[in-house]
């Protein structure tokens, strides 16, 4: 997956200049190792110029992991700190950061650097100078702790860095009574983010060119492989290769001076009668191959797909938070085996859209809801099957319809119980799955659609929406029971 940034952190330490500057020169060089030792060295970049106790020796080291190719900093407070000089270098570091700071040892006399002290006078002129940076749950350690929580960082620091350089390209118009996914752009380009909204018939233009493209029959060739035994529909490869050769070259040709894309793409209702299918598999392969693809032009879904892959490095999917799970299946499969009431469970689903990497079994078909209308050779192209089981997080970011950014974020699990069902679906088990619902899901007016990222990503997901200006008290989550909502009727 090459649609987002390698990261590299400088780490900087700095020391206020009535302290052993030897002191945070020896913790560097012990962070340095305690990370080389359990990570990969490759992540981290040592900064050898010097160690930051004044401007002048801010713009040194500013311009040395500039010149080093790092996209992210650590400010390390090997002692207490210059509390102006280490925030201007954050203030003019052009991404990321992050700000961590030395445990004492066993010296308490000469050998005391106070950082614990001096991470707070850091975090209040961080404040004063309107710099956002990270600062971990625990923040001041030994070398080996310190060691975990800028690896931790990294995805946070990947999510964060990547959407001043991700374009998102969007085809037509959402379809009719589809306001739900309806979003103001504008926070799109606050967050940095570029946008191209382009109409379908562009698309159209654009596939028809490709009409007898060279590339086709290897295209073909490779979903062939890819489907197996579940190509059920052999008829239409040709078409999907045709559309996915159009999205593929439209992105290299409108990407522009952005490094990522990711793609809010249009799929009903013309677009079956029109293009001859739908766009469900494509959209999958699109997805496995690291760039996200929305259904229903669906902006900010498409978005938080991306920050979800960003985060954890791997395909994600986005999934209607569907249909409740009916009680002779809670009875048969999840009662007593899970640790689950029925309400904490529910179907997630797409017409087809979730990579066959992360269906436990594949099929290609034709899209049911569609057929009910349309012509059956029309609705052909979605990939069915259940999601694999394990662990995943539902997440949304979404722009309010008055511009302000709002997120959820919640761990939750895919069950290993049969779906009984059509399309890419999942059973779904999330704790307080009920309370989350009304009280976060419903009261906050989040649209139907939600991102899955597979694994628990909770933890960096709920530090990204933090850095990117979402409002902690904006960012729902699903609060364990004894925990009342403040729209929760406390005596329901």
């Amino acid at each position: 997956m090459n649609n987002m940034p390698e990261m590299k952190i400088g780490i900087v330490a700095v020391s206020r200049d009535c302290f052993p500057e030897s002191l945070s020169v020896n913790r560097r060089k012990a962070l340095v190792k305690a990370y080389a030792d359990k990570y990969d060295a490759a992540d981290i970049y040592e900064c050898p110029v010097c160690i930051v106790e004044s401007e002048i020796h801010m713009v040194q080291a500013l311009e040395d992991i500039k010149a080093a190719g790092c996209n992210a900093l650590c400010v390390y407070l090997g002692n207490f700190g210059p509390e102006i000089s280490e925030t201007l270098l954050a203030k003019h570091f052009d991404g990321p950061k992050m700000f961590v700071a030395a445990a004492e040892e066993d010296d308490l006399v000469q050998g005391r650097g106070d950082a614990y002290c001096g991470m707070l006078n850091a975090s209040y002129n961080l404040a004063l100078r309107n710099v956002r940076a990270y600062i971990p749950e625990h923040p001041v350690g030994t070398a080996e702790a310190l060691a975990d929580r800028i690896h931790e960082f990294i995805p946070i620091a990947r999510a964060v860095a990547a959407l001043s350089e991700l374009k998102i390209i969007s085809f037509g118009p959402r379809p009719l009574n589809f306001l739900a996914c309806n979003a103001p752009i504008k926070q799109l380009y606050n967050l940095g983010v570029e946008i191209e909204e382009n109409s379908e018939l562009d698309l159209f233009e654009s596939f028809n060119k490709h009409a007898g493209d060279e590339r086709i029959p290897a295209v073909v060739a490779d979903m062939e492989a890819e489907l197996g035994a579940g190509n059920k529909k052999p008829e239409v490869l040709a078409k999907l290769a045709q559309y996915e050769l159009t999205l593929l070259d439209w992105v290299e040709a409108h990407k522009g001076y952005r490094k990522y894309v990711a793609i809010a793409g249009k799929c009903w209702p013309a677009f079956q009668t029109q293009f001859g299918f739908v766009p469900c598999y494509v959209n999958s392969r699109l997805a496995g191959k690291g760039i996200p693809v929305s259904c229903e032009v669906d902006i900010y879904g498409a978005l938080s797909e991306y920050i979800g892959q960003c985060v954890s490095d791997d395909v994600v999917t986005l999934l209607d938070i569907n249909n409740t799970v009916t009680k002779a299946i809670y009875e048969e499969d999840i009662k007593g085996k899970f640790n689950y009431g029925q309400e904490e469970t529910f179907m997630g689903f797409h017409c087809g859209n979730t990579c066959t990497k992360k269906l436990a079994f594949h099929e290609m078909k034709n899209q049911m809801i569609m057929a009910r209308s349309l012509p059956v050779e029309v609705t052909n192209g979605t990939v069915e099957g259940d999601i694999v089981p394990g662990d995943i997080t539902f997440f949304r970011l979404q722009s309010t319809a008055d511009s302000k950014l709002r997120a959820y974020v919640a761990n939750g699990e895919v069950l290993p119980v049969a779906t009984r069902s059509f399309g890419s679906i999942g059973v779904f088990a999330i704790p307080e799955m009920a309370r989350f619902y009304r009280h976060v899901l419903v009261e906050k007016n989040y649209p139907h659609h939600g991102a899955v990222a597979f694994g628990h990503h909770g933890k960096a997901l709920f530090e990204v929406f933090k850095l990117i200006g979402v409002e902690p008290e904006e960012i729902g989550y699903n609060q364990p029971a004894g925990v009342r909502y403040p729209t929760e009727n406390p005596f329901a």
